[in-house]
């Protein structure tokens, strides 16, 4: 089973479309950052975790040729905005492609992508069937059925969904408080991917700091930082970090 970070940008990516790198280097290939997105990687199945809208590259970039569910974290554009290149995915294997999202999520996919969910005709079908992100969720790994489970945090003003892979990994894309009531869940794991956006404080975002101070808390073996913006280059930030924390980039993957 494998855990592959497919983008580790922040909203804009680095550099963002207007060709700014702010502090990165751009002769390094780690600070070229496309939105995030992840995979589950199974003997049975490739489980994607949100459509960002650089899904299409990313997809290529890593020869995925099946997608066999979506888990949705939360209703933001650069989690969702590339939900129209899953449409491949049903035209080879004639099903609807399952996506798990919560109630705010599902709202707002509805809303703003009803032609996935709904056929308009004959030649444009629906794609995708929607269904509720239950708190337990189930892959097959060499026939071993392996938890996953969603825990709810705190998004600046929206609700977001983190994942927690057969007790070993937890992916923290898009978060600004974890309750403490779920501390118990991330304790002493594998791999800790977290969100980390920059220095400063930010009202929707982990910081450098709170990103540390978690990590700390939590005592994974090994913790990675995501959700970078073009504040963070990767060179400059891994020599500030503790051994045991580097930043992610894309196409990290993490054998399990």
């Amino acid at each position: 089973m494998k855990f592959i970070i497919l983008g580790c940008g922040s909203s804009m990516g680095v550099p963002r479309p207007d060709g700014f790198f702010g502090n990165c280097d751009p002769k390094n290939k780690k600070n070229y950052r496309t939105r995030c997105s992840a995979l589950i990687k199974t003997s049975d199945e490739n489980i994607l975790i949100d459509t960002s809208p650089d899904l299409r590259q990313q997809l290529l970039r890593h020869k995925i040729n099946k997608i066999s569910r979506v888990f949705y974290s939360h209703m933001h554009g650069d989690q969702t905005h590339g939900i129209n290149d899953l449409r491949s995915f049903f035209i080879n294997s004639k099903k609807q492609i399952n996506v798990y999202a919560d109630k705010y999520t599902s709202k707002y996919l509805k809303q703003s992508f009803s032609y996935c969910f709904k056929a308009f005709s004959n030649e444009y079908p629906a794609t995708l069937n929607l269904k509720r992100l239950d708190r337990d969720l189930f892959t097959i790994d060499k026939k071993k059925k392996i938890l996953i489970k969603s825990i709810e945090v705190e998004h600046g003003k929206v609700k977001s969904n983190c994942f927690i892979l057969d007790k070993k990994l937890a992916y923290i894309s898009d978060v600004s408080k974890i309750y403490k009531k779920d501390f118990k869940y991330f304790k002493n794991l594998k791999y800790l991917v977290i969100d980390c956006l920059w220095y400063n404080f930010h009202p929707s975002h982990f910081n450098l700091e709170t990103s540390i101070a978690l990590i700390k808390k939590f005592k994974p073996k090994k913790a990675i930082l995501t959700n970078l913006s073009p504040v963070l280059d990767y060179k400059v930030l891994k020599k500030m970090l503790p051994k045991n924390v580097i930043p992610a980039h894309d196409g990290l993957t993490i054998d399990l």
